[in-house]
């Protein structure tokens, strides 16, 4: 047969103008959220835990590329049904824009690029090469809310096996003393990392040597389960060998050591056996699918839905820029009261501050109670105009580092104000080392979320409220309120706080109201 009909043939000739116009798509949509992306890829690059992200991309066109064979006579039809969820994307981006919550915003930029695919090639071509555009969102890095139940995991599996091991253990939060020393969980004993890397490359072992979706799933389950089963055993085993080696060994920076090598060998394992199970890819016979037809749509409904897609997606900047004129430029001038209700400010120079990163402004002081009660200190940290960088709701934003020098966090948890409707996040802190040989000190911590003249305590509503109201036009303002107190023995800091956030929350409410509206 001659190869000039066949390169002309309505199947060939329709791959050959759908591409271009795929890839015209995907690098506009790319180049439209470019910020997006390059924080994805800053992200891969600074953060080990998301390193392994930069090999997705590639693996994501080798396995498009391995299915030519199927591909290559299928016709592709454009399937304009897929542009809802575009466009639904779209708006999710735009959401997330506007609260600064990137992992938000890079979910919905890579869903974009993978709902491209099917509304310009249609569903039955999609079908073929489904799993490596939904492996795309392993380009994604989040995993970082799982650090803290993770830790709170390894502590209790470590400290239980220690005591299964006979040997006493005297535990505050993630904190345990032994009697060859004293040990903590911090985010690098999570797992989170050995997490991520095992999920995605276990995913994609179970993908490339099961053909039984049954298989693929349970093998992905299992890859997920192992790392956190092993974590915990390397943290137990790490502990061990310094207890046992009089803490000669597994201590320092030599525990990671350890710990990739005990990863790396149950990865390895999990393979082998995996690899038990694996089922020979049936060769499968190409066939045509589609219909290049004649109809008007038929003939140039790619370039309809091409041109849709583009303008949906260039719709959330267009968006965004109306709503940021919204957002006051102003510089942010915030002040505490010198005095609240029976409440009088002091001299006294905070010794304690919550870690918030980049506030338009903020503000501290320390007040006493006329009647004695007190100190309280109270730190105001206040954001307008959020990006991706420098926002209110952030892992970065916390009230005590796990690195800190002198505090760490005992428990978390919820407390709810009576007569207010409002609640806070509490946290109690201990202080590493006891000073003069006494008791170590001990502090009792509020956080509540301001958001443009409301209050709430919980991430997530903060960063819902806040696109909400900057969808209606009302601005970007918002700010975290942190009330502290030390507790002395025998003497809970709660008494005290409880009767300076029922005499001045509306005081706190007036004064972010001042800084909003630029009153003095």
């Amino acid at each position: 047969m001659n190869m000039s009909l066949v390169l002309d043939t309505p199947r060939t000739q329709s791959w050959r103008t759908t591409l271009p116009a795929l890839v015209l798509w995907l690098a506009l949509t790319g180049a439209l959220f470019y910020d997006t992306f390059a924080a994805m890829v800053g992200i891969w690059y600074r953060s080990e835990t998301f390193a392994h992200a930069f090999a997705v991309p590639p693996l994501v066109l080798w396995m498009v590329w391995r299915r030519r064979a199927v591909l290559a006579p299928m016709v592709p039809v454009a399937w304009p049904i897929a542009l809802l969820p575009f466009a639904l994307a779209a708006l999710g981006w735009l959401a997330g824009r506007l609260v600064a919550a990137n992992a938000v915003m890079q979910l919905s930029a890579t869903a974009m690029l993978v709902l491209a695919v099917p509304a310009l090639v249609g569903w039955q071509v999609t079908r073929v090469i489904l799993f490596p555009l939904v492996y795309l969102f392993f380009a994604v890095p989040i995993g970082e809310f799982m650090i803290p139940p993770l830790m709170q995991w390894t502590a209790d599996f470590t400290v239980w096996a220690l005591r299964l091991s006979g040997i006493p253990v005297y535990r505050e939060g993630l904190q345990f003393v032994i009697p060859s020393g004293n040990w903590s969980v911090v985010e690098a004993c999570s797992g989170v990392r050995y997490l991520m890397a095992s999920f995605m490359v276990g995913t994609l072992f179970g993908y490339l040597n099961y053909q039984s979706w049954q298989r693929r799933w349970i093998f992905a389950g299992v890859s997920l389960a192992v790392p956190i089963l092993a974590n915990w055993l390397r943290a137990y085993m790490i502990v061990m060998l310094g207890h046992l080696s009089g803490n000669k060994l597994a201590v320092g920076a030599d525990h990671l050591v350890y710990g990739w090598v005990f990863f790396g060998i149950v990865i390895t394992l999990l393979f082998m056996i995996g690899a038990r199970w694996a089922e020979p890819e049936a060769a499968a016979a190409p066939e045509a699918t589609g219909a290049a037809g004649t109809g008007p749509f038929r003939a140039h409904g790619g370039l309809v839905v091409l041109a849709i897609g583009v303008l949906l997606a260039a719709a959330p900047r267009l968006w965004l820029s109306r709503l940021d004129a919204a957002v006051s430029q102003a510089p942010v001038q915030l002040a505490l009261p010198s005095t609240a209700a029976d409440w009088t400010r002091t001299d006294q120079v905070p010794e304690f501050r919550p870690r918030y990163m980049e506030p338009s402004a903020q503000a501290e002081a320390i007040y006493q109670h006329s009647a004695g009660d007190g100190p309280v200190g109270v730190y105001l940290a206040y954001y307008r105009g959020q990006t991706e960088q420098r926002k209110l709701v952030s892992s970065e934003n916390v009230i005590v580092t796990s690195k800190d020098a002198l505090w760490h966090a005992v428990d978390v948890n919820t407390v709810g104000l009576p007569g207010s409707g409002v609640a806070v996040r509490q946290t109690r802190l201990q202080a590493h080392t006891a000073q003069g040989g006494g008791e170590r000190a001990a502090m009792l911590v509020w956080q509540i979320y301001w958001v443009n003249g409301e209050f709430v305590h919980e991430d997530y509503r903060a960063k819902l409220l806040g696109a909400w109201q900057r969808l209606r036009g009302m601005g970007d303002e918002s700010a975290a309120i942190v009330l502290y107190a030390p507790e002395r023995p025998g003497h809970s800091a709660r008494p005290a706080l409880d009767r300076f956030i029922a005499a001045n929350l509306d005081i706190l409410r007036d004064t972010l109201g001042q800084a909003r509206d630029g009153r003095p």
